[in-house]
């Protein structure tokens, strides 16, 4: 979701400049800087944002610049400034203090109607507008234009994050068969343990035989390991949205604990450590898809 967009238009009276910035978001924020003359066309603008770019922290920024006096729609309001001025001076010098004349030309601009907006026709709004959605449409498109090739990136930093946990699981296999004789050797220990003893329950035996199968058998989650990671690879492929990615990569990280958990050897822990970590960085990037 990140980007950045920026455009400029202009007619015979005026310049408009966009800028558009966005981060990554798991909701959708808009924050607008618009001059205060067009502050009625935030909604519209929002509403342009909102079904162009779809999630994301936006920084929307525009600037109108008259290119002579006839296209200066907002003068300033001298004579009321002049009165803010002096009755701003006047409350200063009554509580004993010398004001800036800076800060109180500041400050009496800052106050309502300081400035006076001369209305324009219905044509000449009408052209003033189509040329500021002409500027954001442009800014839009080159925001998109550099998420689509952060987009590439992280499709490319996915698919190496995918085949690092699939190697891993290609090690988890072949140290599979070699964990067999340990657990093996143990369960003919403890059969041997019970069958000499007095209490010995041949039911019992068996339910724990049957325990202890299931319980060390990852042939399951591998399988189902592997099919999430090309299920993942599949959706990266077709531009699947983030929130589908982040669901496939729940269901891996299930199955990767589950083989922890049930593998009962060192080795097999240590490549599940590694594939958690890989997991994270996929878990991380999904949160920056659209």
């Amino acid at each position: 979701m990140t980007g950045f967009g920026s455009a400029t238009v202009e007619n015979a009276k005026i310049a408009v400049t966009v800028e558009i910035k966005s981060l990554n978001s798991k909701f959708f924020d808009i924050y607008c800087r618009i001059p205060r003359t067009y502050s009625e066309r935030e909604i519209e603008i929002r509403n342009i944002l909102t079904a162009e770019l779809e999630r994301g922290k936006v920084e929307f920024t525009m600037n109108v610049v008259p290119k002579d006096e006839s296209g200066a729609a907002t003068v300033v309001n001298r004579p009321l400034i002049k009165a803010y001025f002096k009755d701003l001076k006047a409350t200063a010098n009554e509580l004993g203090f010398e004001p800036s004349p800076t800060e109180l030309l500041r400050m009496a601009s800052m106050m309502p109607n300081a400035y006076n907006t001369d209305s324009l026709s219905e044509v000449d709004a009408k052209a003033e507008w189509d040329l500021m959605k002409s500027a954001i449409s442009q800014a839009i498109a080159k925001c998109k234009e550099f998420r689509t090739q952060e987009g590439s990136n992280t499709a490319a930093k996915f698919e190496d994050y995918i085949q690092s946990i699939a190697n891993l699981l290609t090690q988890v296999e072949e140290q599979d068969p070699k964990r067999i004789p340990v657990v093996r050797e143990r369960i003919e220990k403890a059969v041997a343990e019970w069958s000499s003893s007095e209490t010995f329950d041949k039911n019992r035996f068996e339910q724990e035989l049957i325990y202890y199968v299931e319980k060390f058998d990852i042939s399951e989650e591998k399988v189902r390991l592997k099919n999430h990671l090309e299920y993942f690879v599949q959706e990266l492929k077709i531009a699947s949205n983030g929130k589908k990615l982040n669901f496939i990569a729940q269901e891996i990280g299930r199955e990767v604990n589950t083989i922890g958990s049930k593998a009962n050897d060192s080795v097999i822990q240590r490549l599940v450590v590694q594939m958690k970590d890989e997991l994270e960085k996929i878990k991380e990037q999904t949160m920056n898809i659209v």
